[in-house]
């Protein structure tokens, strides 16, 4: 089954590391990446860059920056396959922001 894990970080946390826990971050990031079972992966940019689109009436409606304020915005997503919720909660342990008091959110995906 394809799993997303949705990783949620207050913004700017990864300014406050050192360079040496960046680049020791970045190369954790990397292996996961790198496994068989990722998918996909992207980090996002600032919610600051969003453009919120809704149509109303038939009208298209766009709000820049994130529709609401929130302690934690939506940083990045991976999409892994795995057997199982227990192996993707496994591997969203690995993920690095949550030792910086980010969140991972895991979501299976709806097969086509």
């Amino acid at each position: 089954m394809r799993y997303a894990l949705m990783i949620y970080t207050e913004p700017g946390y990864d300014e406050r590391l050192s360079d040496v826990e960046r680049t020791a971050m970045l190369a954790e990031y990397s292996v996961l990446f790198d496994d068989d079972r990722c998918v996909g992966a992207a980090r996002l940019q600032p919610a600051e860059t969003a453009t919120g689109v809704r149509v109303d009436g038939g009208r298209t409606l766009m709000t820049d920056g994130p529709f609401a304020d929130a302690k934690e915005v939506l940083g990045g997503f991976c999409l892994f396959d795995a057997d199982d919720l227990d192996e993707a909660i496994d591997l969203a342990a690995r993920i690095p922001a949550l030792r910086f008091g980010g969140t991972v959110e895991i979501r299976p995906v709806v097969q086509r």
